[in-house]
């Protein structure tokens, strides 16, 4: 048998050993030529710096807030209670519900005060009557004495007469006058009697004022008793909402004692702490939106409508209320609210995320924006400040970039600006 040997081409099989070889060494190889990879791109990396993703200045509406935290309540409370000793009898409410004005709401144990009504009922009849008696029967009495007194003082005042002349004529004796005049002055007695009777019984007489006053002083009596008899059913002094209800049947109250709590009906404030430090922002007319947390998806309007003028020292804070002129129904009494108020506004304004803007509080603020492919710091003048961006009076024009502070990057590092 002849075995045959195939000769290759010299070039061919050094093409060959060098694939041989590649092969035995591939992954080392390749390794290198990542490595060598990963170098130019950190070279050129090193050259321009990281990609940073800048903030860059428009022109947009900035509107100033201040933001504060509070609670939802009522620009009043009527605190209710009793304005008498009693035993509860029933509660006609429960907290929470919507009462409206004269709506029953507790009712005490009446019995003794029912009894002291007919008292005084049984007394002003007795007065009335007692001036009834002075009309219809004292009266006309001292007015029929008075005329039969006037009638005997006027015989005798005639008799007198009639014995004086017979006693001037010597007909009578003077005993005889001396009876006459006594007679006379007995019926002028008895006649001035009569009269002070008739006066005395008469309207502005002593026994008709005296009857008066006594009936004055029963009906006085009676509206006492039947006031304290309505004072035994309490009831709402207006509309509302009962906010706290601290009272039980058989409760046993006293004048005093808040039993509930209202909050009436109409306008709800939003009362706020607000740092003293925006107190020069303030001012009353402003308005603002307000959102509960409980709802923070709706949004309602309110009105700057009091600034306390003191100060809270212990927390450094102004008391601000604000009035919401149409509160949406989910509100609550303490219901806890944010509210932006509205304090300052500019339309066409060079604004600027406040994120890149450094040391914004102080009196030298500065952003660090890109020369020449470099980060370099500029100072800049802010005007107004909102939530998220900060007017920029003076240092930075339309378009200029500015890196954020979290973006790490200091003054003179290289780096690639990126707009988001």
């Amino acid at each position: 048998m002849v075995e045959e040997t195939t000769v290759l081409p010299r070039k061919s099989r050094f093409a060959a050993a060098l694939w041989s070889g590649f092969l035995d060494r591939k992954w080392l190889i390749l390794a290198v030529v990542a490595l060598l990879g990963l170098g130019g791109w950190q070279g050129v990396r090193t050259m321009l710096g990281p990609a940073v993703v800048v903030d860059q200045v428009q022109r947009s509406r900035l509107v100033a807030t201040v933001v504060a935290s509070g609670h939802v309540e009522t620009p009043y409370r009527v605190e209710i209670g009793s304005q008498i000793t009693g035993v509860v009898d029933d509660v006609l409410v429960q907290q929470g519900e919507k009462v409206r004005k004269g709506q029953p709401l507790i009712s005490l144990e009446a019995r003794e005060l029912k009894a002291s009504v007919v008292q005084a009922q049984g007394a002003v009849a007795q007065a009335e009557a007692k001036i009834r008696q002075l009309q219809e029967l004292t009266l006309p009495s001292a007015k029929e004495t008075l005329v039969q007194a006037q009638a005997t003082l006027k015989n005798a005042q005639q008799t007198y007469d009639r014995t004086a002349q017979l006693e001037r004529n010597g007909y009578a004796t003077r005993a005889s006058l001396d009876d006459a005049q006594k007679t006379v002055d007995v019926a002028r007695a008895a006649t001035r009697a009569a009269e002070f009777q008739v006066y005395t019984a008469s309207p502005g007489g002593s026994d008709y004022v005296m009857a008066e006053t006594q009936l004055n002083q029963a009906r006085a009596s009676l509206d006492t008793t039947e006031s304290r008899l309505g004072y035994a059913t309490i009831t709402a002094p207006r509309d509302g909402v009962l906010i706290t209800r601290n009272v039980e049947r058989g409760t046993v109250v006293q004048p005093g004692k808040a039993l509930l709590v209202l909050a009436p009906a109409g306008d709800v404030q939003l009362v706020m702490q607000i740092d003293e430090r925006n107190l020069g922002k303030l001012a009353l007319g402003q308005t603002a939106l307000a959102s509960a947390d409980a709802f923070p998806d709706q949004r309602f309007s309110a009105t700057v409508t009091y600034i306390n003028p003191g100060v809270d020292i212990t927390r450094a804070t102004v008391e601000v209320k604000l009035t919401v002129a149409d509160p949406p129904a989910y509100l609550r009494q303490d219901m806890t609210v944010s509210v932006d108020i509205e304090v300052a506004a500019r339309d066409d304004a060079l604004v600027l995320p406040t994120r890149s803007v450094h040391d914004i509080l102080s009196g030298q603020p500065w952003v660090l924006g890109v020369k020449d492919g470099r980060a370099a710091k500029h100072p800049v003048t802010v005007g107004l400040r909102g939530n998220t961006h900060v007017e920029i009076v003076k240092g930075l024009a339309l378009g200029d970039v500015a890196i954020p502070q979290s973006s790490g990057v200091l003054s003179g590092q290289r780096l690639r600006p990126v707009l988001p």
